[in-house]
């Protein structure tokens, strides 16, 4: 650890010249950058660690709590095992997450845009989006699925209003929460109403945007593998129902791993495009 001495000079109240003091400013250490990262990983091999000798001491039945190298060994024979079919379960999953996550992302970045900048617009339409948003989605499966049969269009539906309402929500609050004094000095330079809010709204509410996005994911995840539970042809919800009912429990917790290791991916990569935007956020120079 280095440490950098500074001398400054403390005036005197008397007139003195002044008295000079050594303070020491201690540099932040390198590590500290990967501090998260550190702690995360140590956590994570503890709970791992733990995980087995729970496993291999067998205090719980395989069957309710197999180990982590027998998930391990599952998920690698549901990508090497022709007879599984990964492939075409993991095609589908993925068309019907891809399609209704972006269906919701254009449809909530519009709606919550709208609504945060037309107060009316937003009186009008908040009691349907509160409304809908306090609906749990798994009651509406068995109605989509009457409306729009068992194939993939029922469970878009369910990913659609999934991944939706949080990005209406998040949306419209970014522009909601605008600093109302950077709004005054825009306008008092004569700036229109479309390039205030392209140069100062928008910027501003992109933290919020891409919070939704990731808000999103999740409830668009939790939306392919309840949709796919209740009835489906081909899916990763329909093969992790297809393992527990079969007793199959390494195989279901590898698709559950499966799942959760997309949703971390996805979320990690939301991260990285929201630090890449935060340029378009107004900056103090000092």
């Amino acid at each position: 650890m280095s440490i950098k001495e500074i001398d400054t000079v403390l005036p005197t109240t008397r007139g003195e010249t002044g008295i000079r003091e050594r303070r020491s400013v201690v540099k932040p250490r390198r590590w500290k950058r990967y501090e998260a990262v550190i702690i995360g990983t140590v956590a994570v091999t503890a709970f791992l660690t733990t995980w087995h000798f729970v496993a291999v001491a067998r205090i719980v039945p395989v069957l309710f709590l197999p180990g982590p190298v027998d998930v391990g060994e599952a998920l690698v024979k549901l990508f090497t095992d022709p007879r599984q079919n990964i492939w075409a379960d993991l095609g589908t999953s993925g068309f019907e997450f891809g399609t209704g996550y972006v269906a919701a992302s254009i449809s909530g970045l519009l709606l919550g845009i709208v609504m945060g900048w037309y107060t009316r617009v937003q009186y009008a339409l908040d009691p349907f989006v509160n409304f809908l948003y306090a609906t749990p989605r798994i009651v509406l499966v068995p109605l989509f699925i009457i409306w729009f049969g068992i194939d993939w269009q029922s469970k878009v539906a369910v990913i659609y209003l999934g991944a939706l309402f949080p990005m209406i929500i998040n949306t419209m609050a970014g522009v909601r929460n605008t600093d109302a004094a950077l709004l005054r000095v825009a306008r008092s330079f004569g700036a229109s109403e479309t390039l205030v809010f392209r140069r100062v709204v928008l910027p501003g509410a992109v933290p919020f945007i891409l919070t939704g996005l990731r808000l999103g994911v999740g409830h668009a995840l939790t939306g392919v593998v309840v949709a796919e539970l209740v009835a489906a042809r081909h899916g990763v919800g329909k093969l992790i129902s297809d393992y527990g009912t079969t007793f199959q429990t390494p195989k279901m917790f590898a698709a559950v791993m499966f799942i959760a290791g997309t949703g971390v991916l996805l979320t990690w990569l939301l991260q990285r495009i929201e630090n890449r935007f935060q340029s378009w956020r107004p900056q103090i120079k000092s």
